[in-house]
């Protein structure tokens, strides 16, 4: 164990039930929270009356169980805590617990190996013909094996000509093979086959010669036109690259896109504030507006102004051009002070006290509600909450790329497991958040030859200086997640898919999607790694309602942010009746027709069915219900770092 982990060790030792004390004492002084017991080992109760049979246990328990619980706790977390310094946050016991299961079935598979061995005799035969045909003309040869349709690694003219077409055409065939050895090897569990397939994945994409000066024809070519001068220029963004990352600097090209200026440019005024939230009401740009107001509720994974971007990029500014009042929630970025604070938290200072100013601000109106991945599901899950009573605040309920099953969360998945979510836990821990930097590597490994590699040669081979824009810069403002409420999400919603199986409890009790009524409009994107829009396609078979189901092209952020106007854009779009017979996501795709342009102009026209005659704007704020407008937008949670 190194010095600092040491330290800790001691310093938890002496401060345990100081911290939990005090964590207690803050949860008292906050008007917005609901106070909550705190156990001497910092995790919460759900009630302060202890059984008596426990009470007369704890009674013959040695004094010091609790400090030394913390220790054993502490060394725990410290040496993973060690580990993730190395490992970037990996789990090796989820690693090694998948390879040990692949090791030991293929050791007792002889037919699988047999197998194996015919693929690579075959291959090599494929390859030594194919590579006889280009010796023997000086013609395109016809390849043989083909790219992935998402592979463009090796689309280039330059590759077609030896000897490249044969490095690139041998590691396809290698990698084509690697991916048998790790599939259908009998024994071997679904979920350890996914992980080693990706694992394998990106451990060849480290090698593949598009990545090597000496092995990609397209960047040989530059360099002989550039007289080396692409190495140079590479050379210098490679330098500034490690000198941001080392100091903490934000990316290049993002002071460019400053909020308030540049992005989250509509104007409104904050209207509420509490320990989590700000609530930003927008001002109107027309003259007559629809009664009903819309509540937007982001993930709080990033900042909100994702829907608040370039005047041409805004999604808020497109609604409140359409005759809408919109209210945005904009949440904090916690810090370690933050570290206890859960989904019921989000849920009660985000989007509750949320509802309840427009309640004051735009009386005796139904809400439109709309979430945004993370924010989504957390309005979904506040939604089913309040629909198992009378008062139901809703005029209809929107979700963006947001998941309620997680069956189906695609590759993000493989890095949820029991394991890996302790090994997290721990990494949480001593900070009291999972910072950015950490979940954005996740991010990239699920795409790493869009997101990592295909920079290494643009950036450093071919040296092109890295393209900004308002998306890239919103992606590089990134925010904390904080350690309770981010291990309780992953835990009940990833891992145990509680929401979707009715195992959800809010107050005690579990909340059912069934129970809302309100119309739904849910938005799936094409190229969703985040959320795969078949998973978010399932809202349909788990409530009991109507629901409008769009599917557009572009991926988790950039299908959103889908303007009109936007030359390269289409959408399916569909309502499936509550009384409708269940239809699986492929076949309603087979069978619904494809429309150019954004979705944004569809979601308004349903908007628009779900609403009433225009009337008068309402004004900024109620200062006689306590929501004065006491800042511009966007705020200032927006700007803490």
């Amino acid at each position: 164990m190194d010095n600092a982990s040491k330290d800790t060790v001691v310093s938890l030792h002496k401060d345990g039930d100081e911290r939990a004390a005090g964590t207690k004492a803050d949860r008292r002084k906050s008007d917005e929270t609901l106070p909550r017991p705190v156990a001497p080992d910092g995790q919460k109760t759900k009630s302060t009356a202890l059984p008596k049979v426990q009470a007369k246990a704890q009674a013959h328990t040695p004094k010091d169980n609790g400090a030394m619980s913390i220790v054993h706790e502490t060394l725990d977390h410290a040496a993973n805590t060690s580990i993730a310094r190395f490992t970037h946050g990996l789990s090796p016991a989820a690693v090694m617990g998948a390879w040990f299961d692949w090791a030991t079935h293929i050791a007792s598979a002889p037919g699988k190996q047999l197998q194996l061995a015919e693929k690579a005799a075959d291959k090599a035969r494929r390859y030594a013909q194919f590579a006889i045909r280009c010796a023997d003309t000086t013609d395109k040869t016809e390849p043989c094996i083909e790219p992935l349709p998402q592979d463009n690694r090796f689309s280039g003219e330059a590759w077609q000509s030896t000897p490249f077409n044969l490095i690139y055409q041998g590691f396809l065939l290698q990698q084509q093979w690697w991916h048998n050895v790790v599939t259908d090897v009998p024994g071997v569990t679904a979920e350890h086959e996914r992980q080693l397939q990706f694992l394998m994945r990106q451990l060849l994409d480290t090698v593949s010669p598009s990545n090597f000066l000496a092995t990609n024809p397209e960047i040989l070519q530059q360099t002989r036109a550039d007289g080396g001068q692409n190495l140079v220029r590479g050379a210098r963004i490679f330098a500034k690259d490690v000198q941001a990352m080392m100091t903490d600097l934000p990316p290049e090209g993002t002071e460019d896109y400053q909020p308030g200026r540049d992005v989250a440019i509509t104007k409104g005024k904050v209207v509420y504030r509490n320990r989590l939230i700000e609530l930003i009401q927008y001002a109107p740009l027309t003259k007559t507006v629809h009664p009903e107001p819309i509540l937007i509720v982001p993930a709080w994974i990033m900042k909100y102004y994702i829907l608040d971007l370039s005047h041409e990029n805004s999604l808020v500014k497109y609604l409140v051009s359409q005759g809408y009042t919109v209210f945005m929630i904009s949440w904090k970025n916690p810090d370690a002070e933050d570290r206890d604070l859960t989904m019921e938290d989000y849920r009660q200072l985000g989007v509750n006290a949320s509802l309840d100013a427009i309640k004051a601000i735009v009386p005796g109106q139904k809400i439109h509600a709309t979430g945004y991945c993370l924010g989504g599901t957390l309005l979904s899950i506040g939604a089913a909450a309040i629909a198992r009573e009378d008062d139901d605040p809703f005029a209809s309920l929107s979700l963006l790329a947001s998941q309620v099953d997680f069956t189906e969360s695609g590759e993000l998945q493989l890095f949820i497991n029991e394991s890996q979510l302790s090994f997290l836990d721990s990494v949480m821990w001593k900070q009291g958040y999972l910072d950015t930097t950490q979940m954005a590597g996740a991010f990239q490994m699920l795409r790493s030859n869009d997101l990592i590699w295909s920079r290494v040669t643009q950036n450093y081979l071919k040296g092109e200086e890295p393209f900004m824009n308002d998306l890239m810069a919103w992606n590089a403002d990134g925010t904390r997640m904080p350690y309770a409420m981010h291990s309780e999400y992953l835990r009940k919603l990833y891992l145990n898919n509680d929401l979707a199986e009715g195992r959800f409890d809010v107050d005690g009790r579990p909340v059912s999607l069934t129970d809302i009524r309100a119309p739904i409009f849910a938005v799936g994107t094409v190229k969703d790694h985040v959320a795969p829009w078949p998973s978010v396609f399932e809202i349909r078979a788990l409530t009991d309602t109507d629901v409008t189901f769009a599917l557009t092209s572009g991926g988790h952020n950039a299908g959103i942010v889908s303007r009109v106007g936007h030359p390269r854009r289409s959408f399916q779009i569909a309502t499936m009746n509550k009384m409708d017979r269940h239809l699986d996501p492929q076949s309603w795709e087979a069978a619904t027709d494809k429309q150019d342009g954004s979705w944004w102009e569809a979601w308004v026209a349903w908007l628009d069915g779900h609403s009433g005659a225009l009337t008068k704007p309402p004004a900024m704020g109620a200062p006689e219900a306590g929501y004065t407008a006491m800042a511009d937008a966007p705020g200032t949670y927006v700007f803490q770092t």
